[in-house]
């Protein structure tokens, strides 16, 4: 990527059609056996939670003009941030495999083609939107953004407006409102290691990075409320026939690829962008094309009907990570630094990761993701007291 910036209204364009995804509409159907009522709750607090953390990710790569995996090295040094590209790189190839296997499985409810033949087409447009790249979208990207928009917009209307719909759940799997609350800080929780790849070449750091979380969150919260009155007027997750039901036919199949296309393509790139991290021979785009072709293989072959042991394992592994980057960046950046610093943090992370599983199984009143970056920051905190009184001692040595 070159540096010329990018204004708010295009990074907020680029968030736009980041939300709107298949993959959230689904994960909003998990959300139905709380009713409308208390689902939408679950969802507002948890985006409003989660959209914090995204701000706050994404101001610091906006300010330094770093990749979020640049932002990483500052706190946990060259080798933390190879590691956590590798780990990004692994959760980007695993989202394109998901929500390519998404789209498939939506579209070939609405045109009858094979679900292999499904998978080959989306991974094909996502390539072109690759070869396309973030800035030359122009008109292609606001057309497509507002169109998929509209007619969300007239789904959710649709859904909202059948006099069938339940305000009770009717779902008999158990979900318990922290768990719920959990599913929805986690979609934006995944984006964290993805936002400052494109806040970086923001115009106005502030703003750029406010519009662009403003903008995820809505837009994403309304896939999520999406995915919860389609579950509670159809009893099931599947949306292709949902859409059938509103009257859109080939509208529907346009949102389920063309969501697909616009979300993937962002996950295809950040995985190009934070490979550059581990190598230089190959082009981010190269990297991304590779990704994009790998994730087209695994969603021709492998089911991922279920992502919510897979929204958790992000969380454990990026809720520590973002703690430890925002208290380090907000409120220790003046501390003293040493040469084991970083591997001091690491530590810090993989107690936050173990701290994270441990809340999962206790189910605490704050939710796993929530407690688990209040202990990693109060954790941080007394790490760089450590490295300040040591700092201190060798100067007095």
């Amino acid at each position: 990527m070159t540096d010329s910036k990018l204004s708010s209204s295009r990074l907020s364009l680029i968030w736009f059609g980041a939300a709107l995804s298949i993959a959230e509409i689904m994960t909003g159907t998990y959300f139905a056996p709380l009713g409308f009522s208390d689902g939408l709750l679950a969802i507002i607090i948890g985006h409003v939670i989660g959209c914090l953390l995204l701000f706050g990710a994404g101001l610091i790569g906006a300010r330094e003009h770093m990749s979020s995996m640049q932002t990483v090295s500052t706190v946990f040094g060259n080798g933390g941030m190879k590691l956590f590209s590798i780990l990004n790189v692994l959760q980007l190839i695993g989202w394109t495999g998901i929500m390519i296997y998404d789209g498939a499985l939506g579209a070939v409810e609405l045109w009858s083609l094979p679900f292999t033949a499904w998978t080959v087409i989306i991974g094909a447009l996502i390539i072109v939107w690759l070869f396309i790249g973030i800035r030359n979208m122009g008109y292609i990207n606001s057309i497509m953004g507002y169109g998929l928009g509209i007619l969300c917009i007239y789904l959710l209307i649709s859904l909202l407006q059948e006099s069938s719909i339940h305000s009770q759940g009717i779902i008999t799997d158990e979900l318990t409102f922290t768990a719920a609350l959990e599913l929805s800080i986690a979609m934006p929780l995944s984006w964290l290691p993805l936002i400052s790849d494109y806040t970086r070449l923001s115009k106005n750091p502030v703003a750029g990075t406010a519009s662009s979380a403003i903008v995820y969150g809505v837009t994403s919260s309304v896939m999520y409320v999406l995915g919860l009155a389609a579950a509670l007027y159809t009893n099931e997750s599947n949306i292709a026939k949902v859409l059938l039901h509103a009257g859109l036919g080939f509208g529907g199949l346009i949102i389920i690829v063309f969501s697909t296309v616009t979300t993937t393509f962002m996950d295809a790139l950040s995985a190009g962008i934070s490979s550059e991290s581990l190598q230089t021979k190959y082009s981010g785009r190269t990297i991304g094309i590779i990704v994009t072709v790998i994730g087209t293989i695994g969603a021709s072959i492998y089911p991922m009907d279920n992502i919510i042991p897979f929204l958790y394992m992000i969380g454990s592994v990026f809720a520590p990570m973002i703690a430890i980057l925002l208290t380090h960046y907000f409120l220790l950046r003046h501390c003293p630094h040493l040469d084991h610093g970083p591997s001091l943090y690491i530590i810090c992370w993989a107690s936050g990761t173990y701290m994270y599983h441990q809340f999962l199984d206790s189910n605490p009143f704050l939710g796993a993701s929530l407690s688990t970056i209040v202990g990693t920051a109060l954790a941080t905190i007394a790490t760089a007291y450590i490295i300040s009184l040591i700092s201190k001692k060798k100067k007095e040595i």
